[in-house]
């Protein structure tokens, strides 16, 4: 039982970590050009509404994933839904926009494939684990 918990508590933060860190470059137009490498970039006010009103939503996963921390078991079902549609979709639509030609090839990294596979395995992994033995 006590590592079923801490496989759900290291995603619960991991998690957590990440999505606070994805707050900067959604509050932060600047900052999401460069780490997008969209040249040339100038946000419009539209483009700033969509990107605090990400931002919100952001926090609010950051927020929701540390409560999910205080009863782990019992709100392990977060992971489920983090890691689909949160994850997922987020991911999809990042090569959405590149597809369309939004931001440069280059500007996916290894870490930007690399994280959201790893965090989607991590999230599928402790939630499934959670749940082994259970009736």
């Amino acid at each position: 039982m006590p590592s079923k918990i801490l496989w759900l508590r290291i995603s619960y933060w991991t998690g957590a970590i990440i999505d606070a860190l994805a707050c900067i470059p959604l509050i932060d137009s600047d900052i999401w050009a460069a780490l997008n490498r969209v040249p040339n970039f100038h946000a419009s006010l539209e483009f700033r509404y969509a990107q605090f009103f990400a931002a919100v939503f952001m926090a609010g996963w950051t927020i929701l994933l540390v409560w999910a921390d205080r009863n782990p078991m019992e709100r392990r079902g977060v992971l489920a839904i983090t890691a689909f549609p949160v994850v997922v979709g987020l991911n999809s639509a990042r090569y959405f926009f590149l597809y369309r030609g939004g931001m440069v090839a280059d500007s996916v990294t290894p870490i930007g494939i690399i994280l959201p596979v790893t965090l989607l395995v991590l999230f599928l992994f402790a939630y499934f684990n959670s749940r082994r033995g259970a009736a």
